[in-house]
């Protein structure tokens, strides 16, 4: 009886634990206003690019990682002022973790154009080609603006969206990827 008692309890502080570390990222309610056609606790929408320099790349290759789909646009400015605190702030600390993956998806435009936007902004992390946006619809509604990040989950649940650059949503957006990261 004694061990039984010892085993509860053992198993009892376990799942405390693992259910702490899932209890550090923040409950958020995705305003309506944001666009998204895809909700917090959805599987990722199956999909599959090409990265500008040519790689190609899937959901599957998702698989028990980490990952921030980044929508993006040249034209867009908020996607401009947001790419530099991506780079810094999300790539750089993590772009050497084999369990994590970032990708800048670009809505609907040429490579040529797509490598120059990278080049301008001076990003390293990879870019996706959207042509016709279709990656994109799989997310938000088709007149739904860029400037738009969803973060998946190890086992490919979506777990965080965000809209615009919100500093305050941002800075809570890299607490959620790290927590991630840990478990």
């Amino acid at each position: 009886m004694k061990k039984l008692t010892i085993l509860f309890f053992i198993s009892v502080s376990l799942f405390l634990v693992s259910f702490s570390s899932f209890a550090q990222i923040p409950v958020k309610v995705v305003p309506a206003d944001y666009g998204y056609i895809v909700k917090i606790g959805d599987e990722v929408p199956v999909f599959s690019a090409t990265l500008t320099n040519g790689k190609a790349i899937s959901t599957a290759d998702f698989k028990g990682k980490v990952v921030m789909l980044q929508f993006t646009a040249s034209w867009c400015s908020v996607c401009r002022k947001e790419m530099p605190f991506i780079e810094k702030d999300i790539w750089k600390k993590n772009m050497n973790n084999k369990n994590f993956v970032l990708i800048g998806v670009d809505l609907d435009e040429p490579i040529e154009k797509v490598k120059k936007f990278q080049e301008e902004i001076k990003v390293t992390y990879p870019l996706a080609l959207d042509p016709g946006g279709s990656i994109f619809q799989l997310f938000a509604e088709k007149k739904a603006g860029v400037t738009r990040n969803v973060i998946i989950d190890k086992s490919g649940k979506i777990v965080y969206l965000t809209r615009l650059y919100k500093e305050e949503e941002f800075a809570e957006m890299v607490k959620v990827i790290e927590t991630l990261l840990k478990q």
